[in-house]
């Protein structure tokens, strides 16, 4: 197991349903997704000032810019290839195509939006190594565990329309920096989060047939919050408590 995973369901009654299998899902969810971190809850609420929320964008920059790499290493583990056909399009969605922004650059136009140099957010060269290890303990496990796995620690997206939409209320409305066109990778995920999270949960629900499969699909969630909240954990831990690591980024005082 993963060391970022710190909790598993093995003191849950086994699941013997797929119907039980999606409750606990859903109940991992309610209990663990990012949108309850404090640090969210700063971001949302307009306690954060321009160089807080410059390091917020620019660390998930990683994250997002490594989205597709992670999937191109799930559909690496397919030889079905409905279902790599099925999961490409979320690289597409992210890498954009020809004629067509994805949303890496939408998350670059927020970046440029809160006056952070394109060059630099791309380098990574000021992300938190709190950041650099989250992300990459994420391709490192969906490269090393099942496929079903895989495809289980993508659920987090069943919970990411919420979050986008208090983000975009909570953020226009407290930030005289913020403004409509610079948010737009939110308000496009609320349109292919819904049908790529539908997709996943009928895969785990299908194919996770035994109480030892659907303890490891709610692992997998489990982990992939970890993975989110550690990101935060990191944020607050320089950008609030005040302790940035050497070689990360430094705002300009508030």
């Amino acid at each position: 197991m993963n060391a970022i995973t710190a909790f598993t369901v093995r003191n849950e009654a086994p699941l013997e349903s797929a119907d039980e299998l999606e409750a606990m899902l859903r109940k991992i969810g309610a209990e663990r997704y990012h949108n309850l971190h404090p640090f969210h809850r700063l971001l949302h609420g307009g306690k954060l000032n321009k160089g807080q929320v410059q390091a917020w964008a620019l660390n998930r920059y990683y994250y997002q810019s490594t989205i597709p790499i992670k999937d191109a290493v799930v559909i690496s583990r397919f030889r079905d290839r409905d279902i790599r056909r099925e999961w490409r399009h979320r690289i597409e969605d992210h890498d954009g195509d020809a004629g067509a922004e994805g949303g890496i650059e939408r998350w670059l136009k927020l970046t440029e939006g809160l006056g952070l140099d394109s060059a630099y957010v791309e380098s990574a060269e000021g992300i938190l190594p709190g950041t650099r290890f989250a992300v990459d303990a994420y391709v490192h496990f969906v490269r090393d565990r099942t496929p079903l796995e895989a495809i289980a620690s993508s659920l987090t997206e069943l919970f990411a329309p919420n979050l986008h939409e208090e983000r975009i209320s909570g953020m226009l409305a407290h930030y005289d920096f913020v403004n409509p066109e610079i948010m737009s990778y939110f308000k496009r995920r609320m349109e292919q989060a819904p049908r790529d999270a539908n997709f996943a949960l009928d895969f785990v629900r299908t194919n996770a047939t035994t109480p030892e499969q659907r303890e490891a699909m709610c692992n997998a969630l489990i982990f992939k919050t970890n993975v989110l909240w550690a990101q935060l954990d990191a944020l607050y831990h320089a950008y609030v408590d005040g302790h940035v690591p050497p070689g990360a980024f430094r705002p300009e005082p508030a």
